[in-house]
């Protein structure tokens, strides 16, 4: 069985490997994915406020920014309670701009609209071609709050870029 389990374990990761950059990640390569996140947000919401392609905008913003297309993605948004697991594009795009009918509860977070993000890191582990942080990142809403959100985010350096493999949010604790 311990057999087994090491030859699974090894063909998961060596398969997998292969789709990885040959390259490690780097700090610098983390930080302009978390901008270009950020950026991403803002514009989605900047779409649906001048009356434009907010649901195209946020589907690009998902297949550039996420890695559902090259393999799981691990997404569980801030704002979902029935259905709080997005394993896949549908499940992202209802969360950034709503009207699912399999996804009832979401608004549409991305249409807020959001005039900026910025991010408060708190480490970054860095692991070859991926690389885990955590922190906070501010939401600022158009009156000018921010919105607090703790974050950890996973991203994989693929060939045709950096992307999240893993999204893990919640508003902080309050007693």
């Amino acid at each position: 069985m311990k057999v087994l389990f090491v030859s699974l374990f090894t063909i998961f990761f060596s398969v997998s490997a292969m789709a990885y950059s040959s390259a490690d990640i780097t700090k610098e390569e983390v930080k302009m994915a978390k901008e270009a996140w950020g950026n991403g947000i803002v514009k989605i919401g900047k779409k649906f406020t001048n009356n434009k392609d907010y649901v195209t905008a946020a589907r690009n913003h998902i297949l550039e920014s996420y890695d559902y297309m090259n393999g799981q993605v691990l997404f569980k948004p801030t704002l979902a309670a029935e259905r709080p697991f997005r394993p896949d594009l549908e499940g992202a795009l209802s969360y950034f701009v709503g009207g699912n009918e399999n996804y009832q509860e979401d608004a549409g977070f991305a249409i807020k609209p959001w005039t900026n993000v910025r991010f408060d890191n708190h480490q970054t582990v860095y692991f070859g071609p991926r690389a885990v942080s955590m922190g906070h990142y501010y939401f600022t809403t158009t009156s000018g709050e921010e919105v607090k959100v703790e974050y950890t985010l996973g991203f994989i350096k693929r060939d045709d870029g950096i992307k999240i493999w893993l999204q893990d949010s919640s508003l902080p604790f309050a007693n």
